[in-house]
């Protein structure tokens, strides 16, 4: 028997777009032989809906598009994704298409808990298990958060007496290290039933979201039979002989760093294509995190569809200057500079002549430096409006973190690539990118951090070590653990206290950004949700 994966990226809400994807995956597996095909959650829908949920023109979108789907299978049997309205009840479902007729269909027992999904909104539990037998094989379904959320396999997982393998029908999204623990978790539950299963995983960004594929295969010893590449569509075949899956293409693992820098480049691209934007514009300033912002745009789009700018002041060095056009020649994207002093100076008087606010003070204050990135920020949105093209933010995690950013300035803009990256993770993301092909100046990646907003400045003389900042960032917000906690692996109190503090009251800020490509259990678009008034200490 010869069984097909579809793994393929969808888009939300294109029903007819989806449908015809499937339909074309079905008919390329029909005629290399395959049984059955495997498309992922919610494949016709696309994933996640969510408020798409509560529309009924929507519902019925579905139900035509799965009705065509059935007039089309012949020779091959689909299991396909859907939204199922019955009874005044909707349900994330799986169907078994055989010859235009529905076979079977499962109901979804456990609903995902995620903010960024929270399917008990939108979705009833199913109940009932699903069984069916194709070709001497016994199946059963499953899917996404019913095998991934179970600790210990419920009842009706326990069909090793019933079933000879499981099919588990996933949009399970990307973060670091995630496919560990999909290995981890599905050999505990080969361990308690014997069964062999069969993972097909979406592929694709989604808003903030990205979803890796990697979809695999694991026999009833817990061994890796197929493994398929993360981050790309594929449509691929497992042959099973004597109900056993014989060992096919196994897709070496990438690197941790390799798998975050494809996660940008498929998030960034999927947003831009997706939404239907002809290209982006950056705004450089000779720093490394504007340099990692357009070698990933790069990567994704081709730097045909990206423009970026440089908009230096009196306080712009140099070698910002040189290594920005560098950079921008190396890879082949159009440069422009735009003088922005004169606007700053004009801004500065008509403080002083209309506020009453005087140079000095204004000179020795945040006011001009947050002038500036206003200033630059303005102009990169009128470039967007004249273009049509996004503009695309660069600051990090960490600068996000601890309100190291302007609000309306640096953080004026459509989509913000480096969203969850830390700042050592730029770091490292950069060399990785470097080793490909060298494109970002050397001298951007060793010489000391800096906005440039005022004579010899670095992120430094405001902020802790960042190997010190992105530590505590990650214990408190990743790993919820509370200041007395942090202080006992080792950090000062006085740092500890001064990120958290930070942190806390940057809320309001982090809360009026764009969104960007979650890459960590915890970032601050999808899953952190903390309120903005906020009096508790720990």
């Amino acid at each position: 028997m010869k069984i097909a994966i579809a793994q393929i990226n969808f888009t939300v809400g294109d029903i007819a777009g989806n449908a015809a994807k499937i339909i074309e995956s079905a008919e390329k597996a029909k005629h290399a032989g395959a049984d059955l095909i495997v498309t992922p959650e919610l494949a016709l829908s696309g994933y996640p809906p969510v408020d798409l949920l509560l529309r009924e023109t929507f519902h019925l979108a579905c139900a035509r598009a799965l009705d065509d789907l059935m007039q089309h299978m012949s020779g091959i049997t689909l299991i396909v994704g859907h939204p199922d309205f019955q009874e005044d009840r909707l349900y994330n479902s799986a169907s078994v298409i055989q010859n235009g007729t529905i076979i079977a269909t499962y109901h979804k027992h456990t609903l995902n808990r995620a903010p960024f999904f929270n399917e008990y909104y939108y979705f009833d539990k199913g109940t009932e298990p699903c069984r069916f037998e194709l070709a001497g094989e016994k199946f059963g379904l499953m899917i996404c958060a019913d095998f991934w959320q179970a600790h210990s396999a419920p009842d009706d997982m326990l069909m090793a007496a019933d079933i000879d393998h499981l099919i588990v029908l996933s949009a399970s999204a990307y973060h670091i290290d995630k496919q560990v623990s999909r290995y981890q978790l599905t050999q505990h539950f080969i361990q308690d039933t014997g069964i062999n299963v069969i993972h097909a995983n979406l592929v694709g960004g989604q808003d903030e979201l990205v979803f890796d594929g990697a979809s695999f295969v694991m026999n009833r010893q817990g061994v890796l039979t197929h493994q398929f590449p993360e981050f790309r569509e594929t449509l691929d075949w497992i042959e099973i002989e004597h109900k056993e899956p014989v060992s096919g293409y196994i897709e070496p693992p990438p690197s941790t760093v390799s798998s975050i820098y494809q996660a940008l480049c498929m998030g960034v691209r999927d947003y831009i294509e997706k939404n239907h934007f002809p290209g982006v514009v950056i705004g450089l300033s000779g720093g490394i995190d504007s340099a990692l912002t357009l070698a990933i745009s790069v990567d994704a789009l081709g730097p045909d569809r990206v423009q970026t700018v440089m908009m230096p002041t009196q306080y712009t060095s140099s070698i910002s200057l040189e290594d920005a056009g560098t950079m921008a020649q190396t890879l082949g994207v159009r440069y422009d500079q735009s003088l922005i002093k004169p606007l700053l100076d004009h801004f500065l008087l008509t403080l002083e002549h209309d506020f009453h606010i005087s140079p000095d003070s204004a000179y020795t204050s945040t006011v001009p430096e947050n002038l500036q990135a206003r200033i630059r920020g303005t102009l990169l949105m009128a470039l967007s409006n004249h273009t049509g093209a996004i503009v695309l933010i660069t600051g990090n995690k960490s600068e996000a973190a601890v309100g190291y950013c302007t609000l309306y300035g640096d953080m004026a803009g459509g989509f913000a690539v480096l969203k969850d990256i830390s700042k050592t993770m730029v770091y490292q993301l950069c060399k990785y990118r470097n080793q490909i092909a060298e494109v970002i100046p050397q001298r951007i990646i060793e010489r000391a951090p800096s906005a440039e907003l005022r004579y010899n400045q670095t992120d430094q003389d405001s902020l802790p070590p960042y190997e010190v900042l992105d530590a505590v960032m990650e214990a408190y917000v990743e790993h919820n653990l509370s200041a007395a906690e942090i202080i006992e692996k080792g950090f000062s109190e006085a740092d500890v206290h001064r990120v958290i503090h930070l942190i806390k009251i940057n809320e309001y800020k982090r809360r009026q950004s764009p969104p960007g490509i979650r890459i960590t259990q915890c970032d601050f678009g999808t899953t952190w949700r903390y309120p903005i008034t906020n009096a508790f200490e720990g």
